[in-house]
């Protein structure tokens, strides 16, 4: 086989087409339906109304990639999607409507049970179709024999992933693999598997048509044996998956990208790149001047707090990191008596004499931190995002922490997290540093509209308060 060139396409590119051409379908029909029902008399402001609904909808469907393939996903996760695009879609409206239009379209009885009943349709006929398919597929129909060359780490892992997705129609026939003995992978309780065969076991297979699908798991510096492999492959008719084993690099939001037909994989890489940073900043602005205008009685009631309590300004500003490590200065209420900016940063300890007494209160609940807000509206912070510590902290723990620095890959945000999940306060070990940069890695590598709209909900119920916090 010679050298090849060629393009690498998004895998049931028209399966997806199709499945949101049926979503927009659904957003028209029962706007149609209602307004029938209704006997409600059309107006050029429904019209736009319904096909902005159409367009935001798979705008933020794509931000939330709810048409990757279904045999990879989770029913749930495709749930959540989905609703997520959906409100998403109606507060960007409602909100267009209340600055500019002012219609007070929603308020009509029509559009609100369209509102309602339109995510109810969606995901109804989302969940219907799966069960069809797995029904079908328990039923022996659109099903695969899968193989896996290379009793590797990566193959191990692969297998899970072939269990866990009972309901994909994946058969996994198990592994084929010429090494022997120590060379081969081990499950985690020290079990060796089994081998169905070595590769000429697996050509037979192949050829008998029992294997339908080989994912190739091999090491990455086994180049010259994967290109012999899949030679000999070519010599069947069943479908072969190379799986790089990219997983031994700490990933940090990876993707793949089309240089003209070259595919490029990223290690690390922001996730707000393109439209996502778009839509990420439209939700700090919104968000941070909504939450503003909330807060914006408490904010001067704690700024009288602390002039009547201490001596000292209201407001102090401490340099931090921001995005890709630029230089920022985070707004805060002032609780000490001290305003420490400098090379050395000493953490508040539990019963630190600098802090005042009503600033400790502000501590405790997090208040000292509502000015931030004004930090995510002009931009230098998110509300989503990881903690901004001190600059003489960050010098400190990057000479310690593996990764420590990819955290500044995104904005710092208000709450995060690893806030939500117990890391808040002091870090007064190297574990519970540890700890909050593991979450703040995860959230970049996890990153939806949906995951934070999530952390602000719990940061209300949860995220405030914390035993650590003084």
């Amino acid at each position: 086989m010679g050298q090849g060139q060629g393009k690498i396409r998004r895998y049931d590119s028209k399966i997806n087409a199709i499945s949101r051409l049926v979503d927009s379908g659904i957003i028209l029909l029962t706007f149609l339906a209602l307004f029938d029902l209704f006997h409600v008399e059309w107006q050029p402001l429904h019209i736009w109304g319904i096909l902005f609904a159409i367009l935001l909808f798979n705008f933020f469907a794509e931000l939330q990639d709810a048409y990757r393939s279904w045999r990879g996903t989770q029913v749930k996760e495709e749930i959540i999607s989905v609703l997520t695009s959906w409100l998403a879609a109606v507060a960007t409206l409602i909100l267009v409507d209340i600055i500019f239009i002012k219609s007070s379209f929603y308020s009509d009885y029509s559009i609100a049970v369209w509102i309602i009943a339109t995510p109810i349709e969606l995901i109804s006929w989302h969940v219907v179709v799966r069960m069809l398919l797995m029904v079908l597929r328990k039923k022996g129909f659109n099903t695969r024999n899968v193989a896996i060359l290379g009793e590797t780490e990566l193959g191990l892992r692969l297998e899970d992933a072939f269990k866990e997705m009972d309901w994909s129609g994946y058969r996994f026939n198990g592994y084929y693999d010429d090494r022997t003995g120590e060379r081969l992978a081990k499950k985690p309780n020290g079990e060796t598997l089994v081998l169905k065969g070595d590769l000429p076991q697996l050509i037979a297979d192949c050829k008998a048509g029992t294997i339908d699908t080989v994912y190739i798991t091999l090491a990455m510096s086994a180049e010259k044996r994967i290109k012999q492999v899949a030679e000999m492959l070519a010599d069947t008719t069943a479908s072969v998956y190379l799986v790089p084993d990219i997983f031994t690099f700490n990933l940090l939001n990876s993707r793949w990208v089309d240089l003209q037909g070259i595919t490029a994989i990223s290690i690390y890489e922001t996730p707000f790149a393109g439209l996502n940073s778009v839509v990420k900043r439209i939700e700090d602005v919104v968000l941070s001047f909504l939450i503003l205008i909330i807060i914006s009685v408490p904010m001067l009631l704690i700024a009288i707090g602390i002039k009547f309590t201490s001596k000292g300004p209201v407001l102090f500003k401490q340099s931090r990191y921001g995005i890709d490590g630029e230089n920022i200065k985070v707004w805060k209420f002032r609780s000490m008596t001290v305003s420490e900016d400098g090379g050395k940063v000493v953490q508040a300890t539990q019963g630190d004499s600098r802090i005042t007494e009503f600033g400790g209160f502000l501590r405790r609940t997090s208040l000292d931190e509502l000015p931030q807000f004004l930090n995510s509206l002009t931009g230098s912070m998110s509300i989503v995002g990881p903690r901004p510590h001190a600059v003489a902290h960050n010098e400190e723990y990057r000479q310690q922490i593996q990764g420590y620095m990819l955290r500044h890959k995104v904005k710092p945000g208000i709450t995060g997290l690893a806030q939500i999940n117990g890391f808040r306060g002091e870090t007064d070990t190297l574990d519970k540093m540890e700890g909050r940069v593991r979450y703040d890695l995860r959230y970049i590598q996890t990153w939806s509209l949906s995951l934070d709209l999530k952390i602000i909900f719990l940061t209300i119920f949860k995220g405030f308060k914390h035993k650590n916090a003084y």
